[in-house]
C-alpha cells in the first residue's frame, strides 16, 4: 500500500507565513497580479477552513489563522477542508486549488520545511479539457474589425477606434491572454522589418515570442502615433504600458473586457460570441483558424502559449469535427443517402 505523508513534525512554522514565501517565490516568475491574487485566495481559502478545527469529527479546537502551525496540516484536515470548499463551487474551481495548494507543498518539501507532500490523499475533480468557443460565423473577425476601425457612430463618449482595433487584432492575429495584453510594454514590439514579433510573458511565467504580419504592425504604429497626439510624446516610452486608457493610464482587467464587449455591441455581434468567453473568443478564434489552415498540434502550442500538447490538439480535433459535420450536411451527401436507401430496398 502506498504511504501517504502527512505534515508532521516539531515544526511550529506559521502556514500564513508560508504562503507568503511561496507567493514571494512565485513572484520571480512574473506572473500577472490576476495570476498572484487566485493563489493568494485559492491559499487562504483552504488555509481558513483547516484553522475552524471542526471539519471533522472530534476536530481540533479553532485556531487564529495567523498562529495555524505547519504541523497542525495533515491529510486527514486537508481531505476534510477540500470537501467542504468544493461543496458550492464549480469542478474548475477546485481543480485550480487543489494544483495550488499540490505547487504550494512542492515547494515546501523542495526547502525542506516539511518531510512530504500530502495532496496525493486529496481527490481532486477531473475537469474535461474546455471546448474552443470562437465567434461564431465565417466572417465575424472581419466584421468586428471593419465596424471598429470605423469613425465613431456617436454612440462613444470617447471614442479611440485605433486603441480598440489593436486590442482585437493582437487578440486575433495573435492570441494573447487578456493578462498578456495588460503586461504588455511599448518595448515588448520587437524585431527588424519583415521579422517584427511580440514578446509574451505568458500563463505561469512561461515567455513566448509570436510573430505579426506588417499589417498588425501598421495597426500598432498608428496605434502608438495617436497616443503621441493624444498625450505627448514622453508618455510613449519603451517601459511604458502598450495599452493605456482615455486618461494615459495602462488599462485593468475590467477596462479591457469592457473596452472587448462594447467592440461587440458596435459590430452588432453579441449573439456571436459563446458565452462566458468574451476577449477568450478572440484567442478561440486564432486558434481555430491556425487549425483549419493546417496548423500542427506543437505548432498552435507555441504561439499560443498552451502548457500541453493536450490542449492544443483539441482545436485540431475540433475543426476535423465541424468539418465532417459540414460534409455530412451537404447537400449532395443527402441525395447519396437517399440512392443508398434505395438501393437497399
Amino acid at each position: 500500500m502506498q504511504h501517504i505523508p502527512d505534515v508532521t513534525g516539531e515544526s511550529d512554522e506559521k502556514l500564513i507565513v508560508l504562503i507568503d514565501e511561496f507567493l514571494a517565490a512565485r513572484a520571480i516568475r512574473k506572473p500577472s497580479a490576476h495570476t498572484l491574487a487566485a493563489y493568494r485566495r485559492d491559499l487562504t481559502s483552504i488555509a481558513r477552513l483547516l484553522a475552524d478545527g471542526d471539519l471533522t469529527p472530534g476536530g481540533a479546537a479553532p485556531l487564529p489563522l495567523a498562529t495555524l502551525p505547519i504541523s497542525a496540516v495533515t491529510a486527514r484536515s486537508l481531505r476534510a477542508a477540500f470537501a467542504h470548499f468544493a461543496a458550492p463551487r464549480a469542478a474548475a474551481s477546485v481543480y485550480r486549488a487543489w494544483s495550488t495548494w499540490n505547487s504550494f507543498f512542492a515547494f515546501l518539501v523542495a526547502d525542506g520545511r516539511v518531510p512530504g507532500n500530502p495532496m496525493s490523499a486529496v481527490d481532486k475533480p477531473r475537469v474535461p479539457t474546455p471546448t474552443p468557443k470562437p465567434l461564431r460565423g465565417e466572417e465575424t473577425p472581419e466584421k468586428l474589425l471593419e465596424a471598429v476601425a470605423e469613425a465613431s457612430d456617436g454612440r462613444q463618449r470617447h471614442p479611440w477606434p485605433e486603441r480598440d482595433l489593436v486590442v482585437l487584432a493582437l487578440a486575433l492575429c495573435a492570441g494573447l491572454r487578456l493578462a498578456e495584453l495588460l503586461d504588455l510594454r511599448v518595448g515588448s514590439v520587437v524585431g527588424r522589418d519583415g521579422e517584427r514579433r511580440v514578446e509574451v510573458l505568458g500563463k505561469g511565467g512561461r515567455p513566448r515570442s509570436v510573430p505579426i504580419e506588417p499589417e498588425l504592425d501598421a495597426l500598432i504604429e498608428r496605434y502608438l502615433e495617436s497616443r503621441r497626439h493624444r498625450f505627448g510624446a514622453r508618455t510613449v516610452s519603451r517601459e511604458s504600458a502598450l495599452l493605456v486608457d482615455r486618461f494615459s493610464a495602462p488599462l485593468r482587467r475590467g477596462g479591457l473586457q469592457y473596452l472587448v464587449e462594447s467592440c461587440y455591441r458596435r459590430a452588432g455581434i453579441v449573439d456571436r460570441v459563446p458565452a462566458g468567453a468574451q476577449l477568450h473568443a478572440l484567442r478561440h478564434t486564432f486558434a481555430t483558424r491556425l487549425a483549419e489552415d493546417g496548423a500542427s498540434a506543437s505548432e498552435i502550442m507555441r504561439l499560443l502559449g498552451h502548457a500541453t500538447l493536450t490542449t492544443s490538439q483539441n482545436y485540431i480535433d475540433v475543426t476535423a469535427g465541424q468539418q465532417r459535420a459540414a460534409i455530412k450536411a451537404n447537400r449532395t451527401n443527402r441525395a447519396l443517402a437517399r440512392l443508398a436507401v434505395g438501393d437497399a430496398g
